[in-house]
Parts: structure tokens; C-alpha cells; sequence
């Protein structure tokens, strides 16, 4: 199964960076900076997401419409997230909560409508932001 997942992941990078020239592609190419993977923690025991996994997940949820990693769109960059987030002991929790129901007033006017992604695509998404520097 752990095969098949890996295939899948490296199949799905290929797609990601062989992909058409549209301006979606163009906007996440710019914007896709290296970044450290997410570590296993003990408590979770979850595979390290790599950063072309966390780039797709966040591709195919169309975050990357209203986001980038490093500056603001619609909503804040997710550099900036982690920043403002990182310290906070229930940070994880707080903002699965905010992707899943949706969120306004923290970054300004614009709000962030509940998104309908997979509880754990969302909970690994969380994670993957919560990594940036």
C-alpha cells in the first residue's frame, strides 16, 4: 500500500511540474519555494510530508487560488501563518478548525469560507503550513 502511495505522490509531482502553462501553473510555480518537510512526531507517528506532497495537497483542495507560500493574495500568505501560529501549543487544532468552518476578522476583511476537503487532507495540509519558515 506504502508502494502505491509513493507512485501515486511521485506521479502527482510529475503532473504538478509537467503540467500546462496556465496561469494557475505559472502563479504556483513562482510560488513554490523549498521548504522543510513535517517532521513524525512521536504523539502522531505520521510519514513526513514532503514538499511537493504539500505543495499538490494544497493544489488540489485550490488553495493556491486565494494563497501562496510567501505573500499575500486573498488571504495571507502561508509563511505568514506559520509565523503568527507557530507558538501556540493548540495551533494545529485552531486552524483545522478555520480551513474546515471557515474564518473572517483574523487577516482582515475577507473570509475564508469553509472548505469541503477530506478531514485528513486538511489535517495534513494544517501541518504542511504550520512547517514553513
Amino acid at each position: 500500500m506504502r508502494n502505491i502511495q509513493w507512485m501515486t505522490s511521485v506521479l502527482m509531482a510529475g503532473i504538478f511540474y509537467a503540467g500546462s502553462a496556465s496561469a494557475a501553473d505559472t502563479v504556483v510555480d513562482a510560488v513554490a519555494t523549498p521548504v522543510s518537510a513535517i517532521a513524525a512526531t512521536p504523539e502522531t507517528k505520521e510519514a513526513a510530508l514532503s514538499d511537493a506532497d504539500g505543495i499538490a495537497l494544497l493544489k488540489k483542495n485550490n488553495c493556491l487560488t486565494c494563497h501562496a507560500m510567501d505573500k499575500k493574495v486573498l488571504g495571507p500568505g502561508f509563511k505568514n501563518v506559520a509565523a503568527k501560529y507557530r507558538e501556540q501549543a493548540d495551533a494545529e487544532a485552531k486552524l483545522i478548525t478555520k480551513v474546515s468552518k471557515g474564518s473572517k476578522g483574523v487577516w482582515g476583511n475577507m473570509a475564508m469560507p469553509a472548505q469541503s476537503a477530506k478531514p485528513d487532507d486538511i489535517k495534513s495540509m494544517v501541518k504542511f503550513i504550520l512547517s514553513q519558515k
